[in-house]
């Protein structure tokens, strides 16, 4: 299984069920808050292009935000890009 990165701020709620399909699946991931690093944001933004949370990575895939997730899933693709 790759390793999951996910970028958040504890009051996003896009952020939770992003966590909660990580989770319902098993997928351990890393979480990040980035509520009080304005440098982390910064950082964030410059890397993805975007300045909302969460930023969800596989690997070193940016998958993007919640909706992106769970688009990948209903595809039927985030299983295959989480075992790579």
């Amino acid at each position: 299984m790759k390793p999951v990165k996910i970028y958040t701020t504890p009051w996003c709620p896009y952020c939770v069920r992003a966590k909660r399909l990580l989770d319902k699946k098993g997928v351990s991931y890393q979480e990040i808050d980035v509520a009080d690093d304005d440098e982390a944001r910064v950082r964030l933004a410059e890397q993805t292009g975007r300045r909302t949370v969460p930023q969800i990575f596989i690997g070193e895939h940016h998958v993007g935000g919640s909706d992106d997730l769970h688009e990948l899933e209903a595809q039927g693709r985030l299983d295959s890009l989480l075992t790579g």
